[in-house]
């Protein structure tokens, strides 16, 4: 049965919409694969199964939500073009998926956005207008653009269409692999982690959903204690994927749904990375590093167990990579 989200307008999505969602998007994503790694099972203790979005289209997750909104629009509404904030893979994978419309799109980056990503952004269509990387001046200078364009916002994840196409992944993995203890996913803004419990809660209740977060920016973990959102405006850490706040959509799904959230310091997330480069020799951005961080920090609470890991990116900045000083 269907419920409004307390202090939203929205109202919570089922499992068939969640289906539904996986049928309009499938011609503008890749199903993508699951790796497994002997060397990382021996280390962890535990049986690991790496959702690897980092193959996905525009090379992120964010791709699955983006074209579920884009390509759930009215054409009316569609002539308008699209607009959101974000630090980098919303912003390219929404104008990834406008661009597949063919309607506009414009994105507010702050300043200090990889290069990578803006660069990205551009070659798929997107405007970028450039904000000071904090909280308070992204959302300034997008009201000005919504103001000029009469854009259709579609937020980076506190948006129910987002959400459920982020959703879509643990549907693929769920089908992919079964009998799983866990799964694992980052945690910043929570657009993936409520995507995760939107369709685990519904298809497999029994499975723990532990979120994974940097000590850094670790809003998310001081929220789920405090039993209510605390934001943090301007964040400092390599996983620069997860230095928004909570909102009230995905507070909702992290404050029902998840079992817990772990963090890792800097030093643990940058060694993650770079051990899945070295041993499964797959590109992945530091956020995405975070969920193995913590599965190697914690070894009593996943030992002898199947865990899945959703690997959320590969869009990084090859001339600023993290162990190079």
């Amino acid at each position: 049965m269907s419920h409004r989200i307390e202090n939203s307008d929205s109202v919570v999505p089922s499992i068939e919409d969640v289906r539904k969602a996986h049928e309009r998007i499938k011609p503008y994503i890749h199903r993508t694969p699951i790796l497994t790694s002997s060397f990382m099972n021996e280390l962890s203790g535990a049986e690991l199964f790496f959702k690897c979005e980092n193959f996905q289209k525009a090379g992120a997750f964010k791709v699955r939500g983006a074209s579920n909104a884009v390509f759930g629009l009215s054409d009316e509404a569609a002539k308008k073009g699209v607009a959101t904030h974000s630090s980098g893979n919303h912003a390219l994978s929404l104008s990834y998926a406008a661009g597949r419309r063919g309607i506009p799109c414009t994105v507010v980056m702050p300043r200090t956005a990889p290069q990578a990503k803006k660069d990205a952004v551009k070659g798929y269509g997107g405007v970028i207008v450039e904000c000071e990387p904090s909280t308070t001046s992204r959302e300034a200078t997008f009201a000005e653009v919504v103001a000029e364009t009469g854009a259709e916002f579609v937020h980076p994840y506190n948006d129910i269409r987002v959400i459920t196409g982020q959703a879509t992944c643990s549907l693929e993995l769920q089908e992919d692999v079964r009998d799983l203890d866990a799964v694992v996913a980052p945690i910043g803004g929570g657009g993936m982690i409520s995507g995760t419990c939107l369709t685990l809660s519904n298809l497999a209740p029994s499975i723990d959903i532990f979120a994974a977060e940097p000590a850094q920016a670790d809003d998310a973990c001081r929220s789920f204690k405090a039993g209510h959102i605390i934001a943090d405006d301007s964040p400092t850490t390599v996983a620069d994927g997860l230095k928004v706040p909570l909102k009230e959509n995905t507070w909702h799904f992290v404050s029902h749904h998840v079992s817990d959230i772990q963090t890792a310091s800097e030093e643990e997330i940058i060694a993650a990375m770079k051990l899945t480069w070295q041993r499964m020799k797959i590109v992945i951005e530091p956020s995405c590093a975070v969920p193995l961080a913590v599965i190697l920090k914690n070894p009593d609470v996943y030992r002898s167990k199947r865990v899945g890991v959703i690997i959320t990116g590969g869009n990084v900045d090859m001339d600023k990579l993290p162990w190079i000083i």
